[in-house]
């Protein structure tokens, strides 16, 4: 199971209100719901803003296909230290 990080947030009435309905309609808890919101909110942050994305072609390794033989370039390097 992963594990979860408890977080405080505050509510105003009718987002504590409409929460707690939709939690009994559904038969979930209200911290559930929250967590499905979050994972919505960011199934749809485009891939772009994500800073790992800014990684991407920031050094260049010389392969132009390294991205589908990486497992035969690792294979050549251990071959390459064994020697």
């Amino acid at each position: 199971m992963l594990s979860k990080h408890p977080i405080q947030i505050y509510l105003d009435d009718r987002q504590d209100r409409t929460l707690r309905r939709l939690a009994e309609e559904n038969k979930s808890s209200i911290s559930a719901l929250i967590r499905r919101a979050i994972d919505m909110l960011l199934a749809q942050t485009p891939v772009e803003k994500d800073p790992a994305y800014q990684l991407i072609g920031l050094i260049s390794s010389g392969l132009h296909n390294l991205a589908e033989e990486h497992d035969e370039y690792i294979v050549q390097e251990i071959e390459k230290e064994g020697k």
